[in-house]
């Protein structure tokens, strides 16, 4: 069964290439739902509307949890709300980059 840790740490390895950081330190990820069938859905942000990498880190992500074993569909929304701020990012990454 697939379990919303495995998600996360699969996304782990999902870069964003302008900060060099992965979505999950960097506070993008929103949500996670795994159903029982293996079925996923992500919800995560970027760091600014418009955000020119926007489709290529999605693919990123999917890509991540397919690979994610008995994963069997994978959903990744974007959105919006709330507004991603740096305050989002983990406390030990921020305490480390000075933020």
């Amino acid at each position: 069964m697939v379990k919303k840790e495995d998600i996360l740490e699969a996304l782990k390895g999902v870069i964003d290439p302008e900060i060099g950081i992965d979505v999950v330190s960097l506070g993008l990820v929103y949500g996670v739902d795994v159903s029982e069938d293996g079925d996923v859905n992500v919800k995560m942000t970027m760091t600014f509307m418009g955000c020119p990498l926007t489709a290529m880190i999605t693919e990123d992500a999917k890509y991540a949890i397919q690979a994610v074993k008995d994963v069997k569909s994978v959903n990744v929304e974007i959105v919006w709300d709330p507004p991603w701020t740096p305050d989002m990012i983990d406390p030990e990454l921020r305490a480390k980059l000075g933020i």
